[in-house]
């Protein structure tokens, strides 16, 4: 049971708070997206873009690769840092989804990473369609993990275990009234990674984040020896791990 004060609210806040801490390990061993994705998330015809819940900078790069003017907007400091550090020719803005730092009717597109599940989706959703013109693109993004690979479900069932219930959210977004034409594509592609990255890797998630030292370095044992046994993955330099990126787009009224 929990007691006042200690219920989803304040758990769900408290995992969206541990990546502040822990921005540099994010960066280094985070996927970014694949150009099918990005190509899907942002149409050829807009300018200003707001990366919105920017985090480092992981899918600010992409953007600012395609001669975009991109303006980044991210609550947590440590990734700011990062991000700023990377990609000093960026605008970069303390803000959230809820209360966006820009004017109304500024970008033609807003993307979100692998964010929008931290959000208060309906105010978010307003918030968006405040700052896009009309007739502008929002497009959402995750990395899920492929798991109908063996070794990836293996991998998937150690993390599921140490989330628990409270935390089992899907990658299905709601954008509400204000938006229309809304589509998902999938694109499948893998990013390579080093036996022991996939150990960091798992450590980057939210709950394993906020577990206890001793919860947290058992997790990442039980991954290691998933890494270095698991017949799929034995003696491999390099670990190719299969994602689904699941893209979705729409369209402000």
């Amino acid at each position: 049971m929990s007691t006042p004060g200690e219920g989803p609210e304040r758990r769900h806040a408290e995992h969206a708070a541990s990546f502040t801490h822990h921005a540099d390990e994010y960066d280094a061993v985070r996927p970014g997206y694949p150009p099918a994705a990005v190509d899907l998330l942002v149409p050829a015809r807009a300018h200003d873009v707001l990366d919105l819940a920017a985090g480092t900078g992981k899918l600010t790069a992409s953007l600012v690769a395609r001669g975009l003017q991109v303006v980044a907007v991210e609550p947590a400091e440590g990734m700011r840092e990062q991000l700023a550090a990377r990609l000093p020719q960026v605008e970069v803005h303390a803000g959230t989804a809820e209360r966006i730092p820009l004017p109304d009717a500024s970008v033609d597109a807003v993307t979100v990473a692998q964010a929008w599940h931290w959000f208060d989706e309906p105010a978010a959703a307003a918030e968006v369609a405040r700052v896009l013109r009309p007739g502008g693109t929002l497009g959402i993004v995750w990395n899920d993990r492929d798991e109908d690979v063996p070794w990836v479900a293996a991998y998937g069932t150690l993390l599921h275990e140490a989330a628990g219930p409270q935390l089992a959210r899907g990658t299905h977004p709601t954008v509400g009234d204000g938006f229309t034409d809304v589509l998902r594509t999938d694109v499948r592609w893998e990013h390579a990674l080093a036996p022991e990255d996939l150990v960091r890797l798992a450590g980057t998630r939210s709950y394993a984040l906020v577990l206890p030292p001793d919860e947290r370095e058992a997790l990442l044992d039980r991954v290691r020896t998933l890494v270095t046994t698991h017949p799929d993955l034995a003696g491999l330099d390099r670990v190719p791990v299969p994602y689904v990126t699941r893209v979705y787009t729409a369209r402000r009224r």
